[in-house]
């Protein structure tokens, strides 16, 4: 800081002035008094220049005091400020005086410590906060009362990206000011919360998912300067639980209908209606089919459930699947005459699976072989091929088994593998009816064998399934 600008600059050019003043004035009416009564005047006038060296000589030494005992003082007074504004908050006075700059001194010192302290528990605070929002797996992003995002964890910032992308057709309600700052399903919520005052909650469907939202008002001195959200993906819970409402609904569906049937025959049993030995035992061969049924049902279920859940066995050994296919083919053979349908064999040589397990690969094409028959009339070709393919990430196994049947609508392709799957009724001939589960074990014993398995068809045309297992499955 300039001296003269100082406080001790101010008055040592105060002081000054006023002896220069007071000297300047006794000279001018003593001088002339000097000359015409002292006969050394001269020497007299040398005292009072004297005098007057003195006098400005202490005025100077006093403005030198005071300029080390305040000005100083004061100069780093407002430099450990200063240091304290930049945000230094270490920053301590060392000045060992006992008036009131020393007292001013103490006091600053205290009130840097204690604004040291808060700022560190603030910071502790605004730590352990970031690391409790890192580490949840809920979106948290929080707004101010214009929308804009003032606060937001990682799992947040994944979704106001994804969110920012899309595009959204209608204007938002109430002016829509928050289109820029946050997505449509947000903004309709957060207009809720801030104009109600009170929580919201609600589930939004956005880009083929589903998210819970709850969103609050943050108050300050009893007015509303923001709200928060939290958003939970309850994509899979909702698919979940569709999907354990439909295999209930299903499962009853599957057990009631021969239940009935069972019920029905029975009490046609008990109440004689049976006119002869012969139409008792039809009666009774109906009730035995039925209990089969149920029986083929109960046990679809459990291997399902054991292979959906890992706990399904695995007899892994080398399988020839040449003789495999085979194997199936001759078994078929039979329903094949039978139905008059044209049962047909393609394979390769050198089909040897290093790990695998027969029987479940059995069942595979046992099963993928009876859809085939229910569902291809009389007269129309049913075939099986099988042979290696050369792949970048070892040979695999390629079994393709294909009908001339009524096909499958491309809208129900992609569901053919769930559980209870039947596309058309009408596609079913005859009576046999299939548990509607079969499909769903095959891809689980594919998957088993690190294999995948595809479905192709056209409407009137028939359908075509492709398996594909590594050759060294057990290693893939």
């Amino acid at each position: 800081m300039n001296f003269w600008r100082s406080l001790v600059g101010k008055l040592w050019i105060t002081i000054t002035c006023l002896v220069a003043c007071v000297l300047l004035t006794l000279g001018l009416f003593l001088l002339p008094y000097i000359d015409t009564t002292f006969t050394n005047s001269s020497a007299i006038k040398r005292l009072f220049t004297y005098v007057s060296i003195i006098g400005f000589s202490m005025t100077t030494f006093f403005g030198l005091f005071l300029l080390t005992k305040i000005t100083q003082p004061m100069q780093q007074l407002i430099e450990a400020a200063n240091d304290i504004r930049k945000g230094k908050y270490g920053t301590r006075l060392n000045l060992v005086t006992s008036d009131e700059i020393g007292e001013l001194a103490n006091t600053f010192n205290h009130m840097a410590a204690e604004l040291e302290t808060n700022i560190r528990n603030l910071n502790h605070e605004k730590e352990h906060l970031s690391s409790v929002l890192r580490s949840m797996s809920d979106a948290v992003i929080t707004f101010d009362n214009h929308g804009q995002v003032i606060l937001v964890n990682p799992p947040g910032q994944e979704i106001m990206k994804t969110w920012k992308g899309l595009e959204w057709d209608d204007d938002l309600q109430g002016g829509g000011w928050a289109a820029d700052v946050m997505p449509k399903p947000l903004s309709e919520l957060f207009y809720s919360t801030v104009n109600e005052g009170r929580d919201q909650s609600a589930d939004l469907h956005v880009n083929q998912g589903i998210w819970s939202a709850h969103m609050a008002p943050l108050y300050s001195d009893d007015v509303i300067r923001g709200a928060v959200v939290v958003l939970r993906d309850i994509t899979e819970q909702v698919k979940l639980e569709k999907m354990r409402t439909d295999f209930i609904a299903n499962v009853s569906h599957e057990i009631r209908t021969p239940l009935s049937m069972m019920q029905g025959y029975s009490e046609a049993l008990l109440d004689g209606m049976a006119a002869s030995p012969e139409e008792g035992r039809e009666l009774i061969q109906v009730i035995h089919e039925e209990s089969l049924r149920m029986g083929r049902l109960v046990k679809d279920l459990l291997d399902l459930t054991r292979m959906e859940a890992g706990h399904a066995e695995m007899s892994l050994r080398q399988v020839d699947a040449g003789e495999l296919c085979e194997r199936v083919y001759r078994k078929f053979s039979v329903r094949a005459k039978e139905q008059e349908i044209d049962l047909q064999l393609s394979l390769h040589s050198d089909l040897i699976l290093e790990s695998a397990d027969e029987d479940k690969l059995e069942q595979v094409l046992t099963n993928l072989l009876d859809n085939a028959f229910r569902h291809t009339p009389s007269g129309r070709q049913v075939k099986i091929q099988a042979h290696r393919v050369k792949a970048p990430k070892g040979d695999t196994l390629q079994v393709i088994v294909s009908d001339q049947g009524v096909g499958i609508p491309a809208g129900d392709l992609p569901f053919v593998f769930e559980r209870f799957y039947k596309a058309d009724k009408a596609r079913v001939r005859g009576e046999t009816v299939g548990t509607g589960i079969g499909l769903a074990i095959v891809k689980n014993i594919v998957t088993a064998h690190h294999g995948t398995i595809t479905a192709a068809s056209e409407v009137g045309k028939g359908t075509v399934f492709t398996v594909t297992i590594p050759m060294n499955a057990a290693e893939s």
